[in-house]
């Protein structure tokens, strides 16, 4: 089913983009704006960045847009937006995760396009009719796994593509941080607050917020479908009210194993995102924190390592790589690929057109599986770690 797009655009052919969620003290939302403005294919236009009409006008003002189109109520700007000969093609929701359904919804019921933060939904059922919400309104959805736009991760899910791991037999992922490491959300902070609140975080803590980044990256990577998982989901912190730390095994389809280990309460890392795949011919690693190199060790071979902009580096990286090696580019340049990614397939949508076949971004799709991933972990925790179907 073809992509349709709104054939207003304007005059300079960039994206005009409206934003729910993100305004003062956020800190994704600016982050989604970074990356959106980096090369320069969006013009932010509109946005509902709070729900406190004061807190709207503040946020508003301080970014730029006109009073019109700065809105306490999402469904309003939703409904002002596609009204207008100027309104916006596209929206980014940078909310707490419940409200990210009912927000989509609305736009895409307008007949606007929707980039959403992870996790999807706080359930799959949601996730599942948000999914069927969005095919029926032939409108683009992405959702921002934000670690898929490295160009490094690009390299590594080529090489297996190639089959240059050989058959695939082990995939390691795991994500430490330690910014939960105390009470953080009885301070009244506000992100630790919604992260570890049920009502707007969901069934899983940890596991929702980053665990689900680990699980997206190895399956963007390695191409393997999870079949089965048997999950230990602790919250080490007296009173929180879910998960910071997870331990997971994984069985793929095809006979490869994998680990996940996710932990908000590890002193000493700050976003240690971390893969490793191994195979029949050799392995690789690549780390977060330094995104500009992967590690490849053919077997029977010493290991090499691969810089992002080099000869080495084959023609999945180079597409999404900006400057020559030795410049580093990292989480804003990564993110900033996806919303390149998703300009390419806007602009394509509003000819009724394809974006070209290499253009990669996660989807509505890959957004379903991360919240299909949370709900087995969940449930296999609570059963003291029974291997679960997924």
């Amino acid at each position: 089913m073809a992509i349709e797009g709104r054939s207003r655009e304007s005059a300079d052919g960039r994206v005009r983009l409206g934003m729910v969620g993100g305004g003062e003290g956020a800190f994704i939302g600016a982050v989604h704006r970074l990356a959106a403005r980096m090369d320069d294919h969006y013009t932010f236009v509109a946005g509902a960045l709070s729900s406190t009409p004061d807190k709207a006008k503040r946020s508003g003002a301080a970014l730029g847009l006109a009073p019109d189109r700065v809105y306490s109520d999402y469904e309003a700007m939703a409904k002002a937006e596609a009204k207008r000969p100027d309104g916006i093609e596209a929206v980014s929701i940078v909310t707490p995760n419940h409200m990210h359904a009912p927000v989509a919804k609305a736009f895409l019921k307008a007949g606007i396009h929707v980039i959403c933060d992870k996790p999807l939904t706080t359930s799959l059922k949601e996730a599942l009719s948000l999914q069927k919400a969005a095919a029926a309104s032939k409108r683009l959805f992405a959702v921002t796994y934000n670690y898929t736009g490295y160009p490094m991760v690009r390299h590594a899910r080529a090489m297996i593509a190639a089959g240059e791991l050989g058959e695939l037999r082990v995939v390691q992922a795991e994500y430490p941080q330690d910014w939960l490491t105390e009470r953080l959300e009885a301070s009244g902070q506000k992100q630790a607050a919604w992260r570890t609140d049920p009502k707007q975080s969901g069934a899983g803590g940890c596991i929702g917020d980053i665990g689900t980044h680990a699980y997206d990256l190895a399956s963007f990577v390695s191409g393997l479908t999870l079949d089965s998982l048997s999950a230990d989901l602790t919250s080490f912190v007296k009173g929180r009210k879910l998960d910071d730390n997870v331990h997971i095994m994984m069985r793929f389809k095809g006979g490869a194993k994998g680990m996940l280990w996710a932990s908000q309460v590890a002193p000493g890392n700050e976003n240690g995102l971390r893969l490793r795949v191994y195979g029949t011919k050799g392995g690789i690693s690549w780390e977060q924190e330094h995104p500009n190199q992967l590690t490849y060790a053919p077997f029977g071979q010493p290991p090499r390592v691969i810089s992002r902009g080099t000869g080495a580096a084959n023609a999945a990286a180079g597409r999404v790589t900006r400057v020559p090696p030795g410049h580093p580019e990292g989480y804003l340049e990564g993110f900033a690929n996806l919303y390149t990614e998703i300009a390419a397939a806007i602009r394509a949508a509003r000819t009724g057109k394809k974006a070209d076949a290499a253009v990669t971004f996660p989807t509505v799709t890959d957004g379903v599986r991360g919240v299909a991933f949370v709900e087995p972990a969940v449930k296999s925790s609570q059963k003291n770690g029974k291997w679960v179907k997924v």
